[in-house]
């Protein structure tokens, strides 16, 4: 059975590409968000690292909550 099989009927390899799709767009947004206040923070360490690392979204949910200053106020 090949993956790339688009003509395939088989319900295991449509939802393994849904799945892949969902995973990649999921990633994406986080990455770019992360990456985005990173580079206005001007934190070249954590973009660097952002930039490299795939961690599916948990590295880069945990950079704009934790780190990055999301959510304080400006004085």
């Amino acid at each position: 059975m090949n993956v790339l099989d688009f003509t395939s009927t088989s319900s295991a390899s449509t939802g393994t590409i849904v799945l892949w799709v969902a995973i990649l767009v999921w990633s994406l947004i986080w990455k770019g968000w992360a990456l985005w206040r990173a580079a206005q923070n001007k934190s070249v360490a954590w973009y660097i690292l952002l930039l490299i690392l795939n961690t599916v979204g948990i590295l880069e949910i945990i950079y704009i909550f934790f780190f990055s200053g999301y959510g304080k106020k400006k004085v």
